[in-house]
């Protein structure tokens, strides 16, 4: 017995081995670009302007300077005269921009996006002001660089620049805009509307998501380009609980502050169960085919060692458990005015973000078996549902990843899920073909810069990033 049991380990043994050694990365079909040939001098000068204007978005639409958004279009209008020329443009909604250019043929429509809205400044945490697009050592300063004005910028600069050589696109071409996207506004809703009452049903859209990044997946060195196929859905939740208030020198057993700390601390103890997804799955595949061969012995047996590291990764946290499961981070909590006042009322707010598999819905009654107490109360503030998953079987994903090796070369492009979220979820009413690439090369510490301080950008970046979409567009 002895003698089988050892035979069947080494069997298996033998087996994951075999599966690993097997676990190599896939070709693609190569494609040659022409070359690429734009105007370093005038993508910055572009840039600073649009810097210039400040497009803060807010949720109190009386605290919002709307000039600086017509300063905006003007500006657009400046840099960008023969888009205006040779484009339709669209205004809808408060403040979102549809171009259109007409192609050779009206199938298989494609959209561009980005938002030109900014979150706010605290000018105190910058060395430089962020809205004088201070052009320093071959760097851009200034709010919006990286999100996104940036990536608008490249694609507006690649259209001008096509149009300069007689461009004529071979499907129709949107650029789709919006300035309220840092608040959840209903700018690019209202321009999907748009699409739906045309009857415009696209075959590629493309807006902000990942980067070119290094170091970011284990056993995998070098750089890879993040493309999100899908991103999970949004919520705010408010667990709260009454009481009859009264004085703090009289107090009961149990508080309501201390009932709602058992139900944080039961949520924290019992996590949302992992949940298998398609955008992940395909991640680990594409990843793990690049990684040393001890980490492809675990990517390439993934029916074996799923179990383990959803247990490791809700040990760790981070950005690993993130992608396998519904996340909850308690974020607030409030309770009475004064020290010596029992509060009459009191709640925590927390932020979920959703697992493609779960809904709203099914996120609540999850807490709520999980607090199990029915004085509680468990209510979504605001939600959304998880994006669909877009497909990468088609020619435009292909295309897409030659477009990304092109310009990148040697960077392993691969599918994930957006752990953010954008307004091309929007776009999911009428297109499984969104994906969600921001065409930039960022560091960790650039990455940081989004919505923080000193955000800038390498000049040499935001030219790659004009050269992607030249190509992108040239042959889509």
């Amino acid at each position: 017995m002895g003698y089988v049991i050892l035979g069947i380990i080494i069997v298996f043994v033998v087996v994951l081995l075999v599966r690993a050694a097997g676990f190599k990365p896939a070709s693609i079909p190569e494609k040659e670009f022409a070359p690429v040939n734009v105007d370093k001098d005038k993508i910055v000068q572009d840039m600073v302007e649009m810097i210039k204007c400040k497009t803060i978005s807010g949720r109190d639409d009386s605290l919002i300077d709307f000039s600086e958004f017509e300063k905006y279009h003007a500006v657009l209008e400046v840099c960008f005269p023969l888009i205006h020329q040779k484009c339709k443009l669209e205004k809808i909604g408060k403040t979102g921009l549809l171009y259109f250019l007409e192609g050779k043929s009206h199938d298989k429509p494609v959209v561009c996006m980005a938002h030109y809205d900014v979150v706010p400044v605290e000018e105190s945490g910058w060395d430089k002001p962020a809205f004088d697009g201070i052009v320093e050592d071959g760097v851009i300063w200034g709010r919006g660089t990286l999100d996104t004005k940036g990536t608008m910028c490249g694609v507006m600069e690649a259209l001008e620049h096509l149009l300069s050589e007689g461009y004529v696109p071979s499907r129709d071409l949107y650029l789709s805009f919006s300035g309220d996207e840092e608040i959840g506004g209903e700018s690019c809703p209202a321009i999907v509307s748009y699409f739906e009452e045309k009857g415009i049903k696209p075959a590629f859209v493309l807006d902000e998501g990942g980067a070119v990044v290094e170091n970011v997946f284990p056993g995998v060195s070098g750089e890879s380009a993040m493309i999100g196929i899908c991103e999970k859905g949004y919520m705010d939740v408010e667990i709260s609980m009454k009481s009859n208030g009264g004085h703090a020198s009289t107090p009961p057993v149990h508080s309501i502050v201390g009932e709602l700390s058992k139900a944080v601390m039961a949520i924290e103890k019992h996590p949302f169960k992992g949940k298998k997804s398609k955008a992940v799955d395909e991640m680990f595949d594409e990843l793990g085919r690049h990684a040393g061969f001890g980490m492809r012995i675990i990517f390439a047996n993934m029916w074996l060692f799923r179990p383990m590291l959803s247990l490791v990764a809700t040990k760790l946290g981070g950005e690993i458990n993130a992608l396998m499961r519904t996340t909850c981070a308690v974020t607030c909590m409030e309770g009475s005015k004064a020290y010596n006042v029992l509060p009459p009322r009191a709640k925590v707010g927390m932020n979920l973000r959703l697992m493609q598999g779960d809904t709203v819905e099914s996120a609540i009654s999850y807490l709520e078996k999980v607090i199990h107490n029915d004085k509680i109360t468990v209510e979504c503030v605001f939600g959304h549902n998880p994006s669909i998953t877009s497909d990468t079987s088609c020619e435009e994903w292909t295309y897409l990843k030659q477009v990304v090796h092109a310009t990148w070369p040697g960077a392993i492009v691969s599918p994930y899920i957006m752990l953010a979220c954008s307004d091309s979820r929007h776009y999911n009413r009428i297109s499984d073909h969104v994906y969600r690439f921001s065409a930039m090369k960022l560091s960790k510490a650039e990455r940081a810069m989004i919505h923080g301080n000193n955000e800038r950008v390498p000049v040499d970046t935001l030219v790659q990033t004009v050269e992607f979409y030249v190509r992108l567009l040239r042959e889509m």
